[in-house]
């Protein structure tokens, strides 16, 4: 099983261009699944419905979310298509497995004060901190992935119309938009922090955002700098990468912004996946209609 996991790996990077991330949880998931076999002494090529649905009921007898349950589910059978395309197994029994429906969790996102705390807390004096309000700024402005933020280049930056183009997952190719606080960052980053960084290792660098050694910095270089700047805020949640994306996308509903254009600066392939900014969006008319509409009020 072990060279047909590597050879399926090596497919989904190479060929369908899953992100490193994405290929990560799929090897989880189906070693995972290998352990399983192994303790039932069954083999990955001739498991049926049934051995499935007995996997399933000790996912659920462990108390894993449904969301959990599904990516696993997912992760297994793009694995089983894969053997079925090569010819190493004669029918997929992932095929007709059903998908627990996901639960509908809403985004959490940023109200605009906390935003403003935690882009006033990098020491724009330093070249790393300078380097640090620029990630806030562009995660903010533009709503993408963290991962695609690693990926930006200074030739994907158009200074004059204010672009940056984005290659998002699947290699797909976008152009996200963005303001005057976010070029104020880049060029401050650009001209000063930035020549300081890759001049002390004497070294040079296509991307936008560096390490502190002048290299390509990476996701997870980036979590841990947000998670630094929100200690230095002072402020008592948790906040992810991901969480820029949910407020960029929450705050342009909320002022008005129709769903279409907010589902391409995402680089949503279906509006389904933007559609649950609305419900946070009516969840803020609710309170404020509730809070403020006098017949409300006894």
């Amino acid at each position: 099983m072990e060279k047909s996991l590597n050879d399926f790996l090596n497919y989904i990077m190479k060929q369908k261009n899953y992100s490193i991330n994405t290929c990560k949880n799929y090897e989880i998931d189906i070693l995972e699944f290998k352990k399983y076999l192994d303790e039932k002494k069954v083999n990955y090529l001739a498991i049926d419905y049934d051995f499935i649905k007995g996997y399933l009921m000790e996912l659920y007898d462990r108390k894993l979310s449904r969301n959990s349950v599904a990516r696993k589910l997912s992760s297994l059978r793009s694995f089983y298509r894969y053997l079925f395309n090569k010819d190493l197994i004669k029918t997929n029994p992932f095929k007709y497995v059903t998908t627990p429906k996901k639960e509908k969790r809403l985004p959490r996102y940023l109200g605009v004060e906390e935003l403003e705390i935690i882009f006033n807390t990098p020491d724009l004096n330093t070249p790393l901190g300078q380097r640090d309000k620029l990630i806030l700024e562009v995660l903010y402005a533009t709503g993408i992935r963290v991962g695609e933020l690693v990926n930006i280049k200074l030739d994907d930056i158009d200074f004059y119309r204010k672009e940056i183009r984005i290659f998002g997952k699947g290699s797909k190719e976008r152009i996200d938009p963005f303001g005057d606080y976010c070029l104020e960052a880049i060029n401050l980053f650009l001209n000063d922090g930035r020549r300081k960084i890759l001049k002390k290792h004497h070294t040079d660098s296509n991307y936008l955002i560096i390490n502190e050694k002048g290299k390509k910095i990476t996701t997870r270089g980036v979590e841990k700098i947000i998670d630094n700047v929100i200690k230095k805020a002072s402020l008592k949640k948790h906040v992810s990468p991901h969480m820029l994306r949910h407020s960029f996308a929450t705050h342009l509903l909320n002022e008005g912004c129709d769903i279409l254009t907010v589902k391409e600066l995402l680089g949503h392939e279906s509006l389904e996946s933007t559609q649950i900014y609305t419900h946070v969006s009516n969840e803020r008319l609710r309170e404020v209609y509730l809070k403020y509409h006098p017949l409300n009020k006894k």
